[in-house]
């Protein structure tokens, strides 16, 4: 049975055999009370508390857990934070790129805040403000990534049973939502002066993204023996992704191959492409930096004979390509003196398969094929991301409708109900044969 104990005072039996309470040497150090319960092991367990009543009512809900096999040893949740925080970042089979964003999600974001704290003691309250102000400092992705380390440690505290509940569950706990403003597309024109603006050697590498949507690390993982000439189509089987500060081949996002359609204008760029620069094998490791070496024919490659950095690409060729083409303003210089360039997420490479999407949508390909094209793996997400896009439907309604419904707006337009109206006093009970409203087929009152 649990019971409640003073510690403050101690039983002392007086000379007429009575029995008094007296204080005893920890009166007014520490708090009073202290809760004992068995716990399903049968071992005595103990916490203090300052009230009687918080004391007993500890107790007895320790022995109401343990009925319901739904025990939780209190000390359990003295356990760090940062000690399960590394047992979950081992726990997770994700690809490379991933767990290195968990890594330094955890140990910029997480650990300074709530590495060295017990799990029992971190509250609600103390994750709503900490996710908001990540919000506010580092934007909705960075905080997004930063609660999902700290949700997915908590949670596996929760099924070791270190604690009862998840407070990162808690309703007030808000996780900044996603920011997906509207997509807009380039014009023809913009992407032809971008791609002009492009050296001679790189101009492929424009041209084939804003023909077949690629991404930009799988357009530098695009190897000769991906582009089949007879079938008109490109075999999208990989990408060049960084990992920390060394590169490796990978599968593309999602993990999943795609089959591209090539059109005859982006066969012929390709071809004179392969002619002129003559492609070798390059080696890389595959997914991982001790993966299997994988060798294939890079179709694109640096000046110094290796594969494409992206943020190399993007600072010497595709941001200048921009500025030269009036899409953002020419460069400055930072304090140091080099070149500065003032950018956004929207005139990044990416904007090149936003272009792909409106205008294969705009020529009447459908949401399901678009999305196989470009790689994603729900389809919903494509039409949540370019519905907007889509050729207006309106002038398709106006056309059905005229075609269903021919006979009854010929009815109107040859005055025949106007006539009848106009022959009827306005208090005249409604007659339903041949009343204003005739009967016709699909019609019924």
């Amino acid at each position: 049975m649990a019971y409640a104990k003073d510690l403050w005072t101690h039983p002392v039996k007086q000379a007429d055999g009575t029995v008094a309470r007296e204080r005893s040497k920890r009166w007014g150090r520490g708090k009073r009370w202290m809760a004992g319960w068995l716990d399903p092991e049968g071992n005595e367990r103990t916490k203090v508390f300052s009230t009687k009543v918080a004391a007993e009512r500890h107790g007895a809900a320790m022995e109401t857990d343990g009925a319901r096999g739904e025990y939780i040893d209190p000390n359990a949740g003295k356990v760090r934070f940062d000690v399960v925080a590394e047992r979950w970042l081992r726990s997770r089979v994700v690809d490379p790129a991933t767990a290195i964003r968990y890594e330094s999600s955890l140990r910029l974001h997480v650990a300074p805040v709530f590495g060295k704290r017990q799990l029992s003691s971190i509250k609600p309250s103390e994750i709503a403000a900490w996710i908001a102000d990540l919000g506010t400092r580092f934007g909705s992705s960075t905080a997004r990534t930063a609660f999902l380390v700290l949700h997915g440690t908590l949670e596996l505290a929760v099924d070791d049973e270190a604690i009862k509940r998840n407070p990162a569950k808690a309703r007030g706990v808000k996780v900044p939502a996603e920011k997906a403003g509207r997509v807009v597309a380039w014009s023809d024109e913009t992407v032809f002066r971008i791609v002009e603006c492009h050296p001679p050697l790189y101009r492929p590498i424009a041209s084939v993204g804003a023909a077949c949507g690629l991404r930009q690390g799988e357009l530098f993982g695009l190897a000769q023996e991906d582009i089949d000439f007879d079938a008109m189509v490109i075999h999208v089987r990989r990408q060049v992704k960084k990992l920390g500060r060394a590169f490796v081949f990978a599968l593309p996002k999602n993990d999943t191959e795609r089959t591209v359609p090539m059109s005859e204008g982006t066969a012929r760029t390709l071809r004179e492409h392969i002619e002129a620069t003559k492609p070798r094998p390059y080696t890389l490791p595959w997914e991982r930096l001790d993966g299997k070496p994988l060798a294939v024919k890079l179709l694109f490659r640096w000046t110094d004979d290796k594969h494409i950095r992206a943020r190399t690409y993007d600072e010497l060729v595709w941001k200048a390509a921009l500025a030269q083409a009036g899409v953002i303003p020419m460069p400055g210089k930072d304090a140091r003196g080099r070149r500065q360039y003032t950018t956004s997420r929207d005139t990044g490479m990416h904007a090149l398969r936003h272009y792909y999407a409106s205008i294969t949508l705009a020529d009447g390909v459908n949401i399901k094929e678009l999305a196989e094209y470009l790689g994603h793996g729900d389809p919903g997400f494509t039409l949540r991301l370019y519905t907007h896009m889509l050729p207006s439907s309106h002038e398709r309604a106006r056309k059905a409708v005229d075609a269903r419904l021919a006979r009854l707006f010929s009815t109107f337009s040859h005055g025949t109900v106007t006539e009848q109206a106009a022959d009827r006093s306005p208090t005249a009970p409604w007659e339903p044969d041949g009343g204003i409203y005739p009967d016709g087929p699909g019609i019924s009152l």
